[in-house]
């Protein structure tokens, strides 16, 4: 199963960007063995200022055609990394092909975008700056690979 991260603004080089690629790569590493991967990163700029409309016009076309939507939001069901993990073997078991992660910009997910996602997932009731979700999500992504092959890495 193909994952997309599909997110509003551009990360440049620093501690956040670095964080994702390393874990992107470990994600795709362990994930290769149980149908997780490869990751795609589709960074979209709404230079308009167009609000959150227009954000979600280039998500959607950034969006790959019949891919389960998982959208990040505040009012979405927080979910511990074992459910996460067996979320993602249900989708990939079920024969999802491409599963898109969305994050939206400084405001959040436009409210027809959110609708139309299979999931909305939450990091809890506090808001989260959407390039530290980015880092998040793909720790968690990493975590559930781990989980998957039986390694250590999570521990209760």
């Amino acid at each position: 199963m193909r994952v997309h991260l599909c997110v509003v603004g551009r990360l440049r080089k620093g501690p956040e960007k670095e964080l994702i690629d390393d874990y992107l790569k470990r994600f795709e590493k362990t994930g290769r063995a149980h149908g997780l991967g490869p990751v795609s990163v589709h960074e979209v700029e709404d230079r308009k200022g167009g609000g959150m409309a227009a954000e979600a016009d280039l998500l959607r076309r950034a969006l790959p055609k019949g891919a389960v939507i998982c959208a990040m939001d505040e009012r979405g069901q927080v979910v511990s990394s074992p459910d996460f993990a067996a979320r993602l073997g249900k989708w990939r078991d079920t024969g999802c092909q491409d599963l898109a992660l969305i994050i939206g910009g400084a405001d959040g997910i436009d409210p027809g975008l959110r609708s139309d996602a299979d999931f909305l997932l939450s990091f809890g009731q506090m808001v989260w700056p959407h390039m530290l979700v980015r880092v998040m999500i793909s720790e968690q992504l990493y975590r559930a690979a781990q989980i998957m092959a039986g390694t250590p890495y999570h521990r209760i």
